[in-house]
């Protein structure tokens, strides 16, 4: 029987003109990037489809997808648990992307780990299985609280629980209880266990937000889920909140983080992520290992060392690294195209409180609304609710039409959305009234968890979910409301009518339907522009030990110059020969016959390094012709002037700008370094040069990477070295007669055919900051300690040589055959020259090294073989 008839006058309110009676006006889009074109670019695929389950998973950009796979084609990423060069690319780019996840929650590594997992699923596991519980007899143990609206995988953490005796206890929103002090009646015990909180920011089934500001509020006692004795640790879910909401991990410190990244960029799935704040990750225990995660281990015995890093003592075998790799282009895009989560967060939420006033507007001609709505808020902010509407669709007389019927239809229309309880069992609960007999009866009717049985005994086993994404547009909200009145027809016999609520935009009087509408502005357009004024005072905060920059003299390099003490020279002594500095890393070297120390080095060495797109520095390895590009510096113009052939020189200033620049972190021989962009001139030159996008940045004055201590140098434990890019030290001196030895094995050999190695090729090849003329090959590596002119250093070692040897400095070419007779010469270990490390300077005055200085070693004591009589004679000088 048809319903009563319905007004044919009845219209939803327009959005535009929803928008310009909303006070203050609500935002959509973003800024002056066009949305329509971002859907058509962008998703193209989604032509005639009507897509709103971005809770469920959202959708990927096709350019994230692009970016990703031109990647993969140009790059070999291999095995992070290698050691060779296609690994080792893999594993810097792996750390790049826990930079940048922890950067997008707003905080470092300073105070969280990423623990990359498969999901938000297995984060929250790895937490049950390592939180510290303790198991007291009675009342007294630890404790398992967690909110009712909360996911499966959260509830379900309570069977690892029991297994180890460990009581869980659900808790109402309603039953969180506040604390005036915290509660000390525990405090004599000797056990004192820790407690565990967890709740979502955002609940999956309503939208509902919770308060951030709980993490503290239990975490310091002024909230308790129960009142018991011990510590309290909070996890917070975020996987259905980082979807489309900025979350402060600086603000909000939870415990544990769980996090999904389908959610937020829909590529790749299979990949979520931990993040564990490092106060609290020294507690976790861990029982099984897997492969990576041990330091050491014995396969015969109960032997076994975990690896220092949290994240890789519990990532166990080989990580999903290719997605890893794809979640860099992930954040890129996104960024691009949205100008970042608070913009998602603004214009997802304006497209959900739009679509929840016209439903809850809606109404049959005789007042039954068409739809019942599931949620704990008005939608009247952002910050309460999410962009998430949660309801089932009613018939004109008050009942349930069942999800599943919903669902067909809105196939029909092509329309994607999302119905049964979305492993949120307790939300379901809360808000369809369900009791636990009647979930315990349904399931003996035979309804499981996503099957098609929506209705026993006219009651709703399940509701139906739309939810927003960022490509969402105001036309898919339209179509899904077109869409509601459609099968409300069909419910009723009639048309459904629209009726405002006071109070509500939509409440105004028929007058108001004469404004114009609003054209969308660029309010939200953000520009930023960089201080082209430098600081005159960069110069000494970064370099104290040298003079600034109008004090400098281009007949440093004059090779004219008498060397330091040349007056005084022993003529047995070995002396500088060359003196070179490599400004950019794995680029030309730069050779000075005099130039000033910093402390960091030799003023200006390897102070930049190019970067590839993925903020991963470049090295010869993996782009041999970065010994193509050319640096020189002038110190008394200020300026860096960059070479290469077949492209005009650039400059790049000497002085850090005092203006914004990007913040890189990148890192270098495992070590984070902080850095910042030298701009996008540089960068398109550079980019230009390699066929492919680059950045040169460069190491901040503020930052200070200290040098790793040597096991068993005692000497060490008073120095502490600054670094610049360097890998291991701050200079690297090699000796002429181990080089003329090596040439002479090189050219003897019938291997190498008609290949002959020049002494300034094999000089060049090992990238040293200082050559001498040694009397005897590879005495250097007996030294204990050296003086070079009035400058003293500690020796900390050889240097343990890599691939890069075979690169011909002037082509880029490469040659195997200096690294296999290094090999063969050296016994399998490869080494050449040694690292230096300067002592404190005993006055702040200029220092410089020179070419002819005298260079005056001290021979280690446990070392049989003796220098040369010269330096036999001196080392009284120096030790």
């Amino acid at each position: 029987m048809a319903g009563p008839a319905a007004d044919p006058e009845a219209q939803l309110l327009s959005f535009q003109r929803f928008r310009a009676l909303s006070k203050p006006r609500l935002a959509y889009g973003y800024g002056s990037r066009s949305l329509s074109q971002l859907r058509e670019r962008e998703f193209g695929r989604l032509a005639g489809t009507v897509y709103l389950d971005h809770a469920g998973a959202t959708l990927f950009p096709q350019s994230q997808l692009t970016s990703f796979t031109k990647d993969l084609m140009e790059n070999v990423y291999g095995n992070p648990h290698s050691q060779n060069i296609t690994s080792k690319l893999t594993y810097d780019t792996v750390e790049q992307v826990r930079y940048r996840i922890l950067a997008h929650f707003h905080t470092t590594l300073d105070d969280y780990s990423v623990i990359f997992t498969s999901g938000s699923t297995a984060a929250l596991k790895l937490v049950a299985e390592s939180f510290p519980w303790v198991s007291c007899p009675g009342s007294s143990g630890s404790r398992f609280c967690y909110l009712t609206d909360n996911h499966t995988s959260v509830v379900g953490m309570r069977k690892i629980l029991a297994a180890r005796g460990i009581t869980s206890t659900p808790v109402r929103p309603e039953d969180l209880c506040l604390v005036e002090e915290r509660d000390e009646m525990g405090s004599h015990l000797s056990c004192q266990p820790s407690h565990l909180f967890c709740y979502p920011a955002q609940s999956n089934f309503s939208g509902s937000k919770y308060p951030l500001s709980w993490i503290q509020d239990i975490k310091c006692g002024r909230m308790s889920p129960v009142n018991l004795p011990g510590k309290w640790f909070v996890l917070l879910d975020a996987a259905s909140y980082a979807s489309t909401s900025p979350l402060d991990l600086s603000t909000h410190q939870a415990d544990f983080v769980p996090i999904s990244f389908y959610k937020i960029f829909g590529f790749p799935t299979g990949l979520g992520a931990l993040l564990v704040n490092n106060r609290v990750a020294p507690l976790l225990k861990k029982g099984y290992f897997g492969g990576g995660t041990a330091a050491a281990y014995l396969a015969g015995s109960d032997f076994y060392v975990p690896r220092s890093s949290v994240s890789e003592r519990f990532e166990d075998g080989t990580i999903s690294f290719l997605d890893v790799v794809a979640l860099k282009h992930g954040f890129d895009i996104l960024e691009h195209l949205t100008g970042g989560m608070e913009n998602i967060k603004q214009h997802t939420f304006t497209l959900a409180q739009y679509t929840y006033a016209m439903l809850s507007s809606l109404h049959y001609h005789n007042g039954a609304p068409v739809v019942r709505i599931y949620s704990d808020s008005e939608f009247s902010s952002p910050d309460v609710q999410g962009p998430i509407i949660n309801f089932n669709v009613l018939d004109d007389k008050g009942f349930i039409i069942g999800y599943s019927q919903v669902d067909k239809m809105a196939s029909l229309y092509n329309i994607h959305l999302r119905t049964g309880c979305f492993c949120n069992t307790g939300a379901c609960q809360r808000h369809l009234g369900l009791s636990d007999n009647m979930i315990k009866k349904y399931f003996e009717a035979g309804h499981v968890c996503g099957d098609h049985i929506d209705l026993i005994d006219g009651h709703p086993t399940g509701s139906v979910r739309i939810s927003f994404g960022y490509m969402s547009t105001v036309e898919d909200a339209e179509a899904f409301l077109k869409f509601i009145k459609a099968i409300s027809l069909h419910s009723s016999g009639g048309q459904p009518v629209s009726k405002a609520r006071t109070g509500e935009p939509g409440a105004k009087s028929t007058e108001d339907k004469a404004q114009d509408e609003h054209a969308i502005t660029n309010s939200h357009c953000l520009s930023s522009e960089e201080d082209d004024h430098a600081d005159s005072r960069s110069w000494n905060n970064s370099h104290p030990l040298h003079p600034p920059l109008r004090e400098a003299s281009s007949t440093w390099q004059s090779p004219v110059e008498e060397p330091e003490g040349g007056l005084n020279r022993d003529p047995e002594l070995p002396v500088v020969t060359k003196i070179c500095l490599y400004p950019i890393k794995s680029c030309a070297a730069f050779e000075v016959t005099k130039w000033p120390i910093g402390n960091q080095g030799l003023l200006y060495d390897r102070s930049w390094m190019i970067v590839n797109h993925n903020g991963v520095c470049l090295n010869q390895k993996q782009e041999p012709r970065l010994c193509l590009i050319r640096p020189s510096i002038d110190l008394q113009e200020g300026r860096m002037v960059i070479k290469a052939e077949g492209m005009e020189p650039i400059e790049v200033p000497l002085e850090e700008a005092s203006g914004r620049a990007q913040i890189y972190q990148s890192k270098v021989c495992a070590d984070r370094v902080n850095t910042f962009d030298c701009g996008e001139e540089i960068s398109k030159w550079l980019s230009k040069f390699f066929g492919r996008p680059c950045h040169l940045i460069r190491q901040s004055s503020n930052f200070q990477r200290n040098a790793k201590k040597k096991h068993g140098k005692d000497q060490l434990s008073s120095i502490t070295a600054s670094l610049s890019l360097v890998n291991e030290a701050q200079y690297l001196l090699i000796n002429t007669s181990s080089v003329m030895e090596l040439q002479k094995q090189l050219n003897t050999s019938d291997e190498n055919g008609k290949k002959e190695f020049t002494m300034e090729d094999l000089n060049s090849r090992f990238r040293a900051n200082i050559i001498m003329n040694g009397t005897r090959a590879f005495e250097e590596e007996r030294w204990d300690e050296v003086s070079i002119g009035s400058l003293h250093f500690q020796v900390v070692g050889p240097c343990h040589r890599c691939q890069m040897i075979c690169i011909d400095q002037n082509t880029g070419q490469r040659n195997q055959d200096v690294f296999q007779k290094l090999s063969e010469s050296r016994e399998r270990k490869v080494n050449f020259g040694v690292y230096l490390m300067h002592t404190s300077f005993e006055s702040s005055a200029p220092r410089f090294l020179s070419v002819g200085s005298q260079v005056l070693p001290v021979v280690k004591e446990d070392v049989e073989c003796q220098s040369s009589p010269a330096a036999q004679r001196h080392q009284g000088r120096t030790s």
